[in-house]
């Protein structure tokens, strides 16, 4: 298949793992002009050995980072949506490359040039990646480059700033910024580099402060890397006499009312205060490469400087014996900056000494920080350091407790880094949460009180849950076991954090990746615990987010209007005259709220919500009231599934633009019509149970829609479907609502053109995949009710299938009723429906194959086993079986004794007549006094190998052909009762490279292990 026969499965991977510092590098060769998009570039920790590829790289949801156009995407969600030069306009002879520093952080390079910190504590040994999509159809590999340092200033687009200032050799000098910082403020590069994440969602709460005090005459200098435009203002720049460890950040730095001077605008301000307007200089009128300097004179003037001209003196009456520390807000339109060359001390007089009479300063008391501290109380072995950011273990293996100085509150993070590891000790560090107050078992180190114990498993005066390699456990008992990622594997600079959730749920995270819900049922008032244990010998705390903003805070009007409401409303209106029965299309004007959950970022005009971090807090409300007879629709762009659920979607009576959203959309108790699952919910409360089609199942592409008729009932429409009413007599005026719960992670919305394939517009294009942009709608996603010329009742492997399955004789109510009943995932019926080859299910998530090549019939589940929330919460697996136990297994209701599927159940010779011969008793399991255990696998390419689910003859009573067929059931299995392993049977070659070999058997003896799902059937 040429470049023009096809866009995409162009995914080619670095043959290792790069080097830390190593560029790879490859220069276009070839293009063709077909396809929109062009090359993508990134890295993965996947092993090419044992990944699937997929047909795109951004497809791939785990461990994997791409530059795609001018945007950077981690697990197939974007996190910079400007970045560096647009790949999509690169021509052959051009170059691209990747590097990953020592730092963890992760670059880009075009034609040789350094794009910038794209991300950020990206983990070593990682692959190189390069996917050949749209118009790139080949590229070659050029020579290894050298990386040269970063320059202190990076370029920004094709501006190269150069910083020079009247500086004596300042490019030695030791100020950076602090590690203390507001809540959306990122510090990288060694320091060097301050940059606000999430900046076309968020415009403060992220100041930065330097690391240590300034020297009379030290010039503090900054360059400006990054800008956007959607807001009004822009940085703010002075200096504070309040040290970091005391700073409790607010939103913006000019909320200080006491020991701080800022410059903002043209307006020099202290304390909060307008002390003089028209300075010389305007900060909200300087753009990407300007820089912008602060020191403090001897005689305790403070003077700013512009691209390194002196501005003059703004303000006097610093006290010159009192330390000052620069300060700097990357407020409204600026993004990102970095510390120049030219930061240090200055040889001119305005450095000379003065003797000027000090003036009286007051300074409060301290306050508590933003950044988290280990509580004084801790176990005997450890010493606090570094103001009780610094935890190290002195002595021994054990005794190494520390605690959190407070409670957490709900979805707050305590997160520390690893410092150092004793490599001649073995175990793992061990974190959690306890309702034990630290300071109530006493120091214990020649203290009063009883002490703590020497390791977190023996601490069970209170209730404490805890997480030690993989295991989980309450007041030191085991609760589940295979839990997240080992953590007797972190290395040094790994960060762990443990969370508790707003639903009563202790969540782990390891780099930055939640593992999901460790336990359930965590009590309101708990501290974050932690055991410095075995190897693990000293952390150091890198949380330091703020959950909390103050209410009256106002973002900065956005720089550019939209249109007038007015004329929008009119326009409703206008095409609302139609016919009572008419469905008419919102106008183009759509676009969603700028109040909205905090995890939300919006792009594309605010018509694209993306949910960036976590499950929860994404809610989006229309910023139009619903008009009767008029269509909004929303598209389903990305789903994650390493969660469950998915999106709710309903609407609101009350006025949006100053409701103050909680974490998820069933937690609104006035105003509220939501549809959720299959049910329909008023203000929380359930008032219809089976209501159209289940929306947590809705795959991407998925186009759903919300419609008052002339009645003010609220239709639900999937793919342009009418699924009729969900809630009558709705008040008005009402706003539509989407929450991005669980699942779903980006919605956009559409407006359908008359004609448009799928009812997806062109003006949307920018957010489906490009390719997709010629020659029609490529991957097109069917789901809701079963259209007339149903896929499953043309596949004519799907019907040899279900021909075989009534050949066995089993009872119709073992199986789910029609349409439920099956599901052929044979080539065709699966390229139809856009399957992806794996998919990850339960808690923790755990990755699985689909059946691809089977069909799959439904089974009945016992209502009383809580089916639903088995399947979500347990793990998915398949066990080959054989013709001779399928009845027995489907009558006790389980996997176990006696259906062992390494038996012999002998072929049938190709005789004539119709079925097949019933197997002699000897196909029964040989009588053991201790059941054989049950084999799985979360491949059914190893599971339904031959030796593993034996095949048998029989004759199609339709064709009168001969067949082999097989037999498996999919299974559902509880975390944590079974032991994974390397394959037990004799395979020539390794069945499923996708996943390790070491963990591809799974082995359990447990009764009720196991809770059968499916039968599958593979006809040959």
């Amino acid at each position: 298949m040429g470049a023009t026969d096809d866009f995409n499965h162009g995914v080619v991977l670095s043959s290792r793992a790069l080097r830390d510092g190593e560029v790879f590098q490859v220069r276009i060769d070839k293009m063709v002009d077909k396809w929109a998009g062009s090359i993508e570039i990134g890295v993965t920790t996947h092993n090419p050995a044992y990944l699937q590829l997929p047909s795109t790289m951004t497809n791939l949801r785990s461990g994997t980072w791409m530059m795609t156009g001018n945007g950077v995407m981690h697990n197939g969600t974007t996190i910079l949506d400007e970045y560096g030069h647009n790949l999509d306009r690169l021509k052959a002879g051009d170059t691209v490359g990747v590097v990953r520093r020592e730092d963890g952080t992760l670059h880009f390079f075009v034609n040789g040039m350094t794009q910038g910190p794209a991300a950020w504590n990206v983990p070593p040994g990682v692959y190189a990646v390069v996917d050949l999509y749209g118009q790139a159809a080949q590229a070659t590999i050029v020579d290894d480059v050298e990386v040269s340092p970063v320059p202190e200033s990076l370029p920004e687009g094709n501006n190269q700033v150069s910083p020079s200032s009247p500086s004596s050799g300042a490019g030695g000098s030791d100020l950076r910024f602090h590690q203390l910082h507001g809540s959306n403020a990122v510090i990288t590069n060694g320091g060097r580099t301050a940059l606000r994440h999430n900046c076309r969602s968020e415009f403060n709460d992220a100041i930065v402060i330097s690391n240590r005090a300034l020297r009379d005459g030290e010039l503090f200098e900054i360059v400006i890397q990054k800008m956007v435009d959607r807001w009004s203002g822009s940085i703010e720049a002075g200096v504070t006499a309040i040290r970091p460890e005391d700073l409790e950040f607010p939103n913006t730095m000019t909320d200080i009312d006491y020991d701080t001077w800022m410059l903002s605008g043209t307006a020099i301000m202290q304390d909060g205060n307008t002390m003089r307007n028209n300075y010389g200089c305007d900060l909200d009128a300087l753009g990407t490469g300007a820089r912008i300097g602060m020191m403090r004179t001897a005689k305790g003037d403070l003077h700013y400087f512009i691209n390194g001209q002196d501005q003059g003196a703004a303000c006097s009456g610093l006290p010159p014996g009192k330390e000052v520390y620069a300060v700097v807000d990357l407020y409204g339109q600026c993004v990102q900056v970095s510390i120049t060359n030219a930061t240090g001390p200055m040889d001119n007089s305005l450095a000379t000494s003065n003797t000027a009479t000090e003036k009286s300063f007051p300074l409060h008391s301290p306050v508590a920080g933003v950044a988290h501290r280990f509580h004084s109380t801790c176990g005997k072995n450890v010493t606090l350091e570094e103001d009780g950011t610094r935890a190290v273990r002195a002595a021994g293996y054990a005794h190494g407790l520390v605690f959190s100085t407070k409670e957490l509150r709900a979805e707050e993070v305590f997160e520390v880094k690893v410092e150092e590891l004793d490599e001649k000790w073995a175990g793992s560090l061990r974190l959690g949460l306890t309702t034990l107050a630290p300071g109530e078992m006493g120091p214990g180190a020649g203290g009063s009180g009883p002490g703590l114990p020497p390791s977190l498993p023996e601490l069970r005066t209170k209730t404490t849950w805890m997480v030690s390699s993989c295991e989980v456990r309450r007041d030191g008992q085991l609760q589940r076991m295979n839990y997240g990622r080992n953590l007797e594997r972190l290395g040094v600079g790994s960060r762990v954090g443990v969370r508790r959730g707003a639903d009563d749920t202790m969540h782990i995270l390891v780099d930055g990746e939640d593992m999901g819900p460790a336990a359930t049922g965590i009590a309101k008032n708990v501290w974050a615990v932690l055991d410095l244990y075995g190897p693990v010998r000293s952390v150091s705390i890198v949380s330091s987010t703020r959950l909390e903003e103050s209410e009256g805070t106002q973002p900065p009007s956005p720089s550019s209007d939209t249109g007038s409401e007015g004329e929008e409303d009119d326009e409703g209106e206008e095409h609302g005259l139609g016919g009572q029965n008419e469905v008419g299309i919102i106008p183009t004007t759509l676009e969603f709220l700028e109040n909205h959950g905090k995890n939300i970022l919006l792009s594309n005009g605010n018509r694209t919500a993306t949910r960036v971090a976590s499950y929860n807090q994404g809610i989006v409300v229309i910023n139009q009231p619903l008009v009767p007879q008029l269509l909004v629709q929303v598209r389903i762009d990305f789903l994650n599934r390493q969660w469950t659920s998915s999106l709710v979607l309903g609407v609101i009576t009350c006025a949006p633009e100053r409701l103050n959203f909680p974490a998820s959309a069933c937690a609104l108790k006035r105003a509220a019509w939501l549809l959720r699952g299959r049910g329909v919910f008023h203000n929380g409360l359930k008032i219809c149970e089976k209501f159209g089609p289940n929306l947590d199942t809705c795959p991407e592409g998925t186009i759903l829609g919300l419609r008052l008729d002339s009645s003010g009932g609220l239709h639900l429409h999937v793919n342009g479907v009418d699924q009729g009413v969900a809630v009558p007599d709705v008040p008005q005026p009402c706003h539509a609502l989407v929450d991005l719960y669980g699942q779903c992670e980006q919605v956009t919305i559409v407006n359908p053109e008359p004609g448009a394939a799928s009812g997806k517009s062109a003006g949307t294009q920018g957010d489906m995949e490009k390719a997709d942009m010629v020659d029609g709608i490529k991957e097109s996603v069917c789901w809701g009710p079963p259209p007339a010329a149903s896929p499953l009742k043309s596949c004519e492997y799907h019907a040899l299938c279900s021909r075989f399955r009534e050949l066995l004789l089993l009872p119709e109510d073992y199986f789910m009723p029609p349409p439920k009943r099956s599901l052929c995932y044979c080539e065709s019926c699966r390229k139809l429906r856009g399957d992806e080859a794996h998919r990850r299910r339960g808690e923790p998530p755990r990755e699985y194959a689909l059946p691809f090549g089977w069909c799959r019939f439904n089974l009945r589940v016992n209502p009383r086993l809580e089916a639903g929330t088995l399947t979500k919460k347990w793990h998915m697996a398949y066990h080959g079986s054989n013709v001779a136990a399928v009845r027995r297994v489907l009558d006790r209701g389980e996997l176990g004794a006696g259906t062992a599927s390494i038996l012999s159940c002998r072929p049938l010779k190709g005789e004539p007549g119709v079925g097949f011969e019933e197997p002699g008793e000897n196909c029964a399991p040989p009588r053991e006094e201790q059941p054989p255990p049950v084999l799985l696998s979360p491949s059914l390419q190893y599971a339904g190998a031959e030796t593993l689910a034996s095949k048998v003859q029989f004759r199609d009573p339709k064709s009168q052909r001969t067949h082999q067929a097989q037999v498996a059931f999919q299974v559902c299995v509880r975390p944590g009762s079974y032991t994974p392993g390397p394959p037990s049977a004799a395979l020539g070659e390794p069945p499923d490279p996708h996943f390790s070999p070491a963990e591809l058997e799974w082995v359990t003896k447990e009764k009720g292990a196991t809770l059968l799902y499916a039968l599958l059937v593979r006809v040959e």
